[in-house]
């Protein structure tokens, strides 16, 4: 008994903390996921959507919100690499909605807006 209690305790010392990090919950048909580490600093932002608007990224519109955690469609968005001065990332960058956008290339998913 004292064994399965001292697993469970190392388990949720392990999973809680995990879980901590990144939270989610859903806002409508979206899920919203609030990461610790930003893959623009807030330091950068305004530097980062400079570079956006003298790259002249088309604008891509979708019906909905655009919040973190949003999927983007397969076809008709264009992603670009993010340039290694704003920090090396893999992630990439779009314009949706008339906002930057973060997003990770294998699942489309947003994970950050550039505000």
């Amino acid at each position: 008994m004292r064994t399965q209690i001292t697993l469970a305790a190392l388990v949720a010392a392990l999973v809680i903390p995990a879980a901590a990090q990144a939270q989610s919950y859903t806002v409508g048909r979206s899920v919203v996921v609030e990461e610790d580490a930003p893959a623009i600093t807030v330091e950068r932002r305004p530097e980062f959507r400079e570079y956006v608007v003298r790259e002249r990224v088309p604008n891509y519109v979708i019906p909905d919100r655009v919040v973190v955690g949003t999927v983007l469609p397969e076809s008709g968005v264009t992603y670009y690499d993010v340039p290694e001065r704003f920090g090396a990332t893999p992630d990439r960058y779009t314009v949706v909605n008339g906002e930057t956008v973060l997003v990770e290339p294998r699942s489309r998913r947003i994970i950050q807006v550039v505000e």
